[in-house]
């Protein structure tokens, strides 16, 4: 080896070895980043906590009267249609219906209100209006909050709603979700079991690694009893203003916020 190729040689070993310190520095500083973070993927419920189902339905239900030419008492309808939901959804459970997704769960809702409102749609027009459901707005703080969240944590919809829906509102609403878990890929319907175990699986996570983040208790519950962590995010205005529930007492969930930018501030994110 001459002289020159000596000092390149040497003149080399310093920089590298800088190098490799500086990447087992970031490697443990990355390592204990994560090992802070209360837990690595934040999965949300949608209706009512991301996004204001009730006065979305209301908006499009008079916007459709109006072009009708008819007088509906649209809120109640929202209500009414809202309030099919849960026993739509348990018919399914029951097997009293095979699986099926929430878009035409929806619409037979939908089928049965339009007599009781004294509501005459064409097919078309019942079509249309059963996809309000991909059209919902955000709650003001959704789309920041969830960007900021979104910078330390993978986030996802865990949802009822089916893929289609979810993927539509996420799009309509600029929710910037990391991907979209629909109760739809296990073909059950929250709270069963496999609902809240699913975004473990599919990150290979144990649940204490998975935050559930819901404006409604028993969604949480459900979660918590399946080792999920849990952040309660209070909503006052879903059913409307002057109905909100008291919000749960202090320490029943890990995280108790006002709204999705104060559950990042708690999450140092």
């Amino acid at each position: 080896m001459d002289r020159r190729e000596f000092l390149v040689g040497t003149a080399a070993l310093p920089f590298a070895a800088v190098n490799v310190g500086a990447n087992e520095q970031g490697a443990a500083a990355q390592a204990r980043s994560s090992a802070e973070k209360p837990a690595q993927v934040l999965v949300f419920d949608t209706f009512g906590t991301v996004v204001d189902w009730r006065s979305s339905v209301i908006a499009e239900g008079e916007a459709l009267g109006k072009s009708k030419g008819v007088k509906v008492d649209w809120p109640a309808f929202a209500d009414a249609w809202r309030g099919g939901y849960g026993p739509s959804m348990n018919r399914v459970r029951s097997g009293e219906l095979p699986w099926t997704k929430l878009d035409k769960l929806h619409r037979m809702v939908l089928d049965e209100l339009l007599p009781k409102f004294n509501l005459t749609l064409s097919e078309p027009e019942k079509v249309a209006f059963n996809r309000v459901w991909h059209r919902l707005q955000p709650w003001p703080d959704s789309v920041n909050g969830l960007t900021r969240l979104r910078s330390r944590f993978v986030i996802a919809p865990l949802s009822n709603g089916n893929l289609a829906l979810l993927t539509n509102m996420a799009k309509h609403a600029k929710l910037p979700w990391d991907c979209i878990l629909s109760t739809e890929l296990v073909r059950h319907y929250k709270p069963d079991k496999e609902t809240y175990l699913m975004p473990g699986d599919f990150f290979d996570l144990p649940p204490a690694q998975v935050m559930m983040v819901a404006a409604h208790p028993g969604d949480l519950n459900s979660a918590k009893a399946l080792g999920l962590k849990t952040a309660y995010v209070h909503r006052p205005l879903e059913y409307g203003a002057g109905k909100a529930a008291a919000a749960p007492a202090a320490g029943t969930f890990d995280y108790h916020a006002t709204d999705f930018l104060n559950l990042a501030q708690q999450l140092g994110a």
